[in-house]
């Protein structure tokens, strides 16, 4: 009898971890950062980095003892690069404060964040469909779908939320006298994209709080174009309550690699030329000449949105764009999204014949392809897209394995 007990006990342990193996990685997360508790990595001071001259490999521990190997392994190493790409480019994004309130009416939203005493107030208008909710929604960069025709939302029951990045940070900061410099004291060193990505999670939290704003906060997405597109992309690497992430011609400091940006002739968005210094950490500027001593690069900030939802339009028309660096990111940041079994959460389409941040229709059918499947639940939408006029070598780029996650 226990011999029966016993083989019957053996077939169902099979069975369970049968289901756990064939498990999907989570959609979306309850936690801004859930890797807020992992070890942090050593962190070299600039002359003492060694020089990368590929992308690094996003799979390897930073302290050199190898590549993760386990899908489980993905949360600490993530948290590994958000806190290079901190440390080194953008700044520290504080965590949710202690003291933090919201209400909604009216059709706005507000928010109060109060730190040491010091109090600032978010606002954003939000645009509800008709019904009882909870609505899905998207929280457009500077308007209410970003630079997306809204019609692909509002036509499909999705609420708008602009952000009004401005109330955190200036598009062209004046250091050190700023909303967020004024709650944070001695933060005049941080970059614009630390600061923004914080103020897109404050507007989570609130939504969290303000229930009457009848947000489903688990199906929530950002976007943004070119400089928007940059904050829309930090925004979704640096919350992880975000399910889906639509960076639109973000460029250099977007989906680029500075390193392959670096290599390519013509008028590029490089570390020495990207547009708007304030929008980096003050030293960044130290990297100018020396992209490769970064120990990152930014196929791994695509990389911190997975295994949650990630799409990336580009625009061959526009040189300084630099998309064909761009390409080479998406290629290196995919593997990502391949190891952890969900290919079909990241995408790309890079075409041209049409104006800076206009969406041809070409690319429409793409983008709510993403909508469908990440914020309705449209399982059968199709969201494997890899559109591209390049065929680059990428040979000289990835020269790491992509390893097999248990």
């Amino acid at each position: 009898m226990k011999k029966v007990q016993l083989v019957f006990l053996v077939l169902l342990l099979n069975a369970f971890g049968s289901v756990i193996s064939f498990a999907q990685m989570p959609f979306v997360y309850n936690a801004e950062n859930t890797g807020a508790d992992c070890k942090k990595p050593k962190l070299l001071p600039f002359d003492q980095l060694p020089v990368i001259d590929a992308l690094p490999d996003p799979f390897s521990w930073s302290d050199g003892r190898g590549q993760i190997n386990k899908k489980d392994d993905w949360k600490c190493r993530r948290a590994e690069i958000a806190a290079e790409i901190q440390n080194y480019e953008i700044g520290i994004k504080p965590v949710r404060p202690d003291t933090i309130s919201a209400s909604f009416s009216d059709g706005l939203l507000s928010v109060t964040i109060i730190e040491n005493g010091n109090k600032l107030v978010l606002t954003a208008k939000i645009s509800k469909p008709e019904g009882n909710g909870p609505f899905p929604a998207i929280i457009g960069m500077g308007g209410p779908s970003g630079s997306l025709p809204a019609d692909i939302f509002t036509g499909r029951g999705i609420a708008t939320i602009t952000y009004n990045f401005a109330q955190v940070m200036a598009h062209t900061q004046k250091r050190g006298n700023e909303p967020f410099n004024k709650l944070y004291s001695g933060t005049s060193s941080i970059g614009t994209y630390a600061a923004w990505s914080w103020g897109v999670s404050r507007i989570i939290d609130g939504l969290e709080l303000a229930s009457e704003a009848k947000i489903d906060t688990k199906h929530l997405a950002v976007s943004g174009c070119s400089f928007a597109g940059k904050m829309a992309l930090f925004a979704g690497a640096f919350d992880e309550r975000i399910a889906l992430t639509i960076a639109q011609e973000p460029g250099g400091g977007g989906h680029t690699a500075w390193r392959v940006t670096d290599k390519l002739e013509g008028k590029r968005e490089t570390l020495k030329n990207a547009q708007g210094a304030f929008w980096y950490k003050e030293d960044f500027s130290q990297f100018n000449e020396a992209a490769t001593k970064l120990p990152y690069d930014h196929h791994e900030l695509m990389a911190m949105v997975a295994p949650r939802a990630l799409f990336v339009i580009g625009n061959t028309d526009y040189e300084w764009l630099a998309d064909e660096s761009g390409y080479v990111g998406c290629k290196a940041a995919a593997e990502v999204w391949k190891a952890l079994g969900v290919p079909d959460r990241f995408g790309y389409s890079i075409v041209g014949g049409h104006m800076h941040c206009a969406l041809p229709e070409i690319q429409k059918p793409e983008v709510v392809a993403f909508v469908e499947k990440f914020l309705l639940g449209n399982k059968t939408a199709t969201t494997e897209v890899a559109r591209t006029p390049f065929n680059t070598d990428l040979t000289p780029w990835i020269t790491w394995k992509t390893p097999k996650l248990r």
